[in-house]
């Protein structure tokens, strides 16, 4: 396959299985908060999105990929795309079937302040009645940072096209001659990845309500003259059960069946097939993608196991981190298999889609010199593979060149300073055991905190951060920028830490939180502060919806060479004499969340964050800030993917909580934060933590979440999240109220807290005020029914 325009035939074909949606420059983000705002109108969203889409695939031919995605595009999120195309949309949002507008869409992403349906914001949805609805629940993408909008299904739920978004985007490369491979989330991890509305029954079990639609779309697709479909089945680098291996074979063979004239490309990615290799191999699909950076160990025995006329994707560039691939080693690795296979049997890839990594690293003129000649981001990435393509079809002669700059930059880095410092390797290469535990069990612990601090039952608090309003963007950018000195811009951010301070007390938060108005992003902020780190300006990675982040970069070990929050929260503290919460992120998190080096393993990258947090929190109890939240909201998200590397990886993700935070005495209190997670698989780990107070995400789920801290008898205290942060609606007291009495039947009240679903950064003020005065009053009914 390639464009229409044709590539080097002798070349091995190149693919990129997905890349970044979101625009060069941020442009996708710009638009869809325009469209929320009213500042445009649907059309002009939309001619913005056929523009992004042009110029990525514009881009992907000019850099000599051969093939090229589509359908990798979304207003949102991908999942959500899957959920409306076959019409498993909730009876909430009102949809009577045919077309799906932009507002149930959006609805189902985001929320609605209103009721939705087809016919306008006041439709003819009879669940709430001017209370608006919320937006599905969101969770991790597999062990990525990306969220998607969980479907959810029904025992008799119905489905059909509802959507023919994948075929109009096919039809719309093709019109500007590009011959592209749609992508689809393929049928078995799309009904794993749901939720059922009522228990009872299994997702697997629709299936064979679910093919029909997907057989229709691959007949269309086929009509319009599509060669190719990339399915992709993430969920076969899980740990698939019997139900599972047959709902597989049972898919493809239907495919294979009904759909003869179309050829499909099971992508698997985020980890090796394992037992699931053989399975792979007997499905009847003429290509199968293989992970070969996380999956390394597959290349031979996945080799040998697929039949010789199934095209091989090779996923050998890594699509979920930005370090520059040593091409030399990389072809010493994949000659021998390219050897013994035909090369029209194989193609090169990343390693999962590229959705994962900024675009562009031409962006970033002001990286260090040495450390930007160590990376390489989606366009690098393309180039890397297309070079890889020319080494093995024409010989290695070909791109010398290129190869001997390659390997002197893996030698230059291998030997760097800038990336060692043994002081720190020590440090955290040497650990006993009285370092990751604090000094008295939490009963003890318990009885000193509340003496000192004196809280009400059902104590209120937030999650660390309130809105980043336009007027303290505008101040932070003219900082950075030098328009704004630091004596103005400090005292900027007093005034505006001492209004939030001032306002909680007003409302009646017990727990207060200073803002965070200096701080631009919660890992970013600490990572500047930290040697080992880098940052980039355009560097920016899709988390969810027209939420973006810039992931730091952790290219050499790392310390804290001066306290990072201490002036802070000593201010804050100073205004109030009721407790303010220090706030940092931790160790795991700042990990997950980073683009993390390669040549160490992640574990002793993680020890070394913990220790520089560590020095952290002992700073803040010594300036008397006597709660202390250490947020490790991607915990569950770095669980493997198979339950045999549970435990190792848990092990170490637990002591290094736990060294950052067994610095303190008893009586200072240390809070934690987790969200959207499935706390069941760690509930061990989490109380192996011994934080003294835990707050999660649990509005969503309508306290669903909480069942994993009922069953295991949770011992600490507790703070499900009674408002969902993530939705531009504001819930009114009886809503929360009903969620706190959730929680109170599942447990005891003097462990119940009462709190966000996570931090506010991202909402107006408006809302929030208005959400958080409910809060405080749901609360106060909460103790007046003690």
């Amino acid at each position: 396959m390639s464009t229409l325009s044709s590539a080097t035939k002798s070349s091995i074909p190149v693919s990129t299985l997905g890349v970044p949606r979101i625009g060069l420059r941020r442009e996708l983000k710009a638009a869809l908060e325009q469209f929320w705002s009213g500042k445009i109108n649907q059309a002009a969203l939309l001619e913005i999105a056929a523009q992004l889409r042009a110029a990525s695939w514009k881009r992907q031919h000019e850099l000599g990929v051969t093939i090229i995605p589509s359908n990798d595009f979304s207003l949102y999120d991908h999942v959500l795309d899957t959920s409306v195309m076959v019409g498993a949309i909730p009876a909430i949002y009102g949809w009577a079937g045919g077309p799906v507008s932009l507002e149930t869409y959006f609805a189902m992403a985001r929320g609605s302040q209103t009721d939705v349906g087809e016919h306008g914001a006041c439709g003819h949805g009879d669940h709430h009645h001017g209370h608006g609805v919320p937006a599905q629940e969101m969770t991790k993408w597999f062990d990525t940072n990306y969220h998607y909008m969980v479907p959810e299904f029904s025992r008799d739920q119905k489905f059909s096209l509802a959507s023919t978004k994948v075929i109009d985007e096919y039809r719309e490369a093709k019109a500007l001659g590009y011959q592209t491979r749609p992508v689809l989330v393929g049928p078995v991890t799309f009904l794993k990845l749901g939720k059922e509305a009522s228990e009872g029954f299994d997702r697997l079990s629709l299936l064979p309500k679910l093919l029909p639609v997907y057989v229709e779309v691959l007949k269309q697709l086929a009509a319009e003259g599509a060669e190719w479909v990339q399915l992709d089945e993430p969920c076969l680098a899980l740990d698939c059960d019997a139900a599972t291996v047959a709902a597989l074979k049972t898919v493809y063979s239907e495919f294979a069946l009904k759909v003869p004239g179309i050829k499909i490309m099971l992508a698997t990615y985020f980890g090796g097939l394992g037992e699931n290799v053989n399975l792979v191999a007997r499905l009847p699909v003429a290509g199968v993608h293989l992970d070969l950076v996380r999956g390394k160990q597959q290349l031979s025995t996945a080799s040998q196991a697929m039949p010789a006329d199934v095209v091989l994707s090779l996923g050998v560039i890594d699509g979920r981190n930005i370090w520059r691939t040593d091409l030399s080693k990389l072809l010493n690795e994949i000659e021998p298999l390219v050897e013994s296979r035909e090369p029209d049997r194989l193609q090169l890839a990343p390693s999962c889609s590229m959705l994962h990594v900024p675009i562009d690293l031409n962006q970033e003129a002001d990286l260090d010199p040495d450390l930007k000649s160590w990376l390489s981001f989606s366009v690098q990435k393309m180039v890397e593979l297309t070079t890889l393509s020319h080494a093995l079809s024409l010989g290695r002669d070909s791109v010398s060149e290129v190869l001997r700059v390659s390997d002197a930059i893996a030698k230059k880095r291998a030997s760097s300073p800038k990336i060692h410092n043994p002081a720190v390797k020590r440090r955290a290469e040497n650990i006993s055991p009285e370092v990751a535990r604090r000094n008295s069990p939490f009963a003890q612990r318990r009885r000193l905190q509340g003496d000192v601090l004196d809280l009400p039952a059902f104590p209120t608090t937030t999650i660390g951060s309130f809105p980043q309003t336009e007027e303290v963007r505008k101040a932070r950018a003219a900082h950075v920028k030098g328009a704004l000195d630091d004596a103005s811009y400090n005292a900027f951010l007093r005034r505006e830490t001492e209004a939030a301070v001032r306002w909680q007390e007003d409302i009646g938060i017990d727990v207060l939180v200073h803002g965070e108005f200096e701080r631009n992003d919660m890992v970013q902020y600490f990572g500047e502060q930290l040697s080992g780190y880098a940052f980039t300006k355009h560097g920016w990675v899709q988390s969810y919806g027209s939420r973006y982040v810039r992931p730091p970069i952790i290219f050499g070990d790392v310390s804290r060479p001066k306290p990072m929050t201490v002036e802070w929260s000593s201010y804050a503290q100073s205004l109030t004499k009721r407790p303010m919460k220090g706030m940092l992120t931790g160790p795991v998190t700042m990990l997950q969340w980073s683009f993390v080096r390669d040549d160490l393993s992640r574990d002793q990258v993680c020890r070394q964050i913990a220790f520089a947090l560590r020095d952290e929190v002992v700073d803040l109890e010594k300036s008397g800030i006597g709660v202390i939240q250490v947020d490790e909201p991607a915990l569950r998200e770095g669980l493997p993917l198979r339950k045999a590397d549970w435990k190792a990886y848990l092990d170490w993700a637990v002591e290094c909580f736990r060294i950052s935070a067994g610095g303190v005495t008893d009586q200072t209190q240390i809070h934690t934060h987790m969200c959207y997670a499935e706390f069941n698989d760690i509930i061990d780990a989490i109380g192996a933590m011994d934080a003294d107070v835990i707050s999660i995400e649990t509005s969503r789920s309508k306290m669903e979440l909480l069942d994993a801290f009922v069953n295991y008898k949770y011992p600490n205290e507790i703070g499900p999240g009674v408002y969902d942060i993530h939705s531009p609606r504001v819930p009114d007291v009886s809503e929360m109220t009903a969620l706190i009495d959730k929680a109170r039947r599942n447990l005891s009240p003097d462990q119940i807290w009462i709190n966000p679903d996570c931090g506010l950064k991202t909402r107006k003020w408006p809302e929030v005020k208005a959400a958080l005065s409910n809060m405080v009053e749901a609360a106060k009914l909460a103790r007046s029914l003690q």
